[in-house]
Order: structure tokens, then sequence, then C-alpha cells
């Protein structure tokens, strides 16, 4: 072990604990591959008091979206709502100066969902969860022409 350093695993790690991790990593990415640039990005549903009841959470960086969550309450799905979202997601990623974006998800249901808002299929992880296969999915955003 490197003198002056221990490795703990932490039972309950705090916020703090990660900011320290992520200061570390994008101090390195920047040095080696330029500005990252990473801004969040949230497009939040709130119901009729105001509470955020679902919506996108996500992060811009190195010119690509990134859909960490995506959550539509099951009263909203079927109407078209997550494709509103991902779309407002899109447009504040385009005018971030982003070419692409990429999610990963759970489940046929989910990426069929993605694929239906023009991601493609780059990879998947067979059996994770248990009985279903996380698929990773990208998209190059281009945000449609305005109409005359």
């Amino acid at each position: 072990m490197a003198a002056g350093v221990t490795i703990e695993v932490a039972e309950a790690p705090s916020q703090d604990d990660r900011a320290a991790i992520l200061r570390g990593l994008v101090a390195f990415n920047d040095a080696a591959y330029g500005p990252s640039n990473i801004e969040p990005l949230a497009v939040l549903l709130r119901d009729e008091a105001g509470d955020v009841v679902g919506g996108l959470w996500g992060r811009t960086t190195y010119g690509w979206l990134y859909v960490e969550l995506l959550f539509v309450p099951e009263t909203l799905r079927g109407q078209g709502v997550g494709g509103l979202v991902i779309a407002e997601a899109e447009k504040v990623a385009h005018g971030r100066a982003c070419v692409n974006a990429w999610v990963d998800c759970f489940g046929e249901a989910n990426r069929r969902f993605y694929e239906g808002r023009g991601f493609a299929v780059f990879g998947s992880i067979p059996d994770q969860p248990p009985g279903s296969e996380r698929f990773f999915l990208k998209k190059a955003l281009r945000l449609n022409a305005p109409s005359a």
C-alpha cells in the first residue's frame, strides 16, 4: 500500500465523498482530453401542487447528452409525455453544442421506448438485472427544421 493511504469501504458514503472523487476525475480528464464542460440537465414534471413527480435527470459533457434518469408516472404513460421530456432535453443539449446522446435502460419495453425516439442499441449486458437485459443506446442529435 502507498504510504499515507488506506482503503476503506464506506457503508454510507456522503455527497462530499462523491464530490472529492469527481473533482479528481474531472481534473484528470480535463487535462487528458480537454475541458469537459460538465453541466447538469433536468427536465421536471410537476403536479398541480408544484411537486416534482417525474422527469429527466442527466448531464451534458464532451458534446454528448447523457440521460441518467427518466421517470414518467404511470398515470401519464402512453400519452407522449416521455417523448416530450426527451425532446426538451435534446433541445437544451443542442443549445449546449451537443451532437449526440446516450442512455442505458433495463428491459425490452424501455429499449423500444428509446428506439421509438431515434436511439439505437450499441451494446447490452445480458441477465442484468437477473432475468432481463441492460441496453446501451445512442442517438445523433438533430433538431427538426423549423416549419415554413
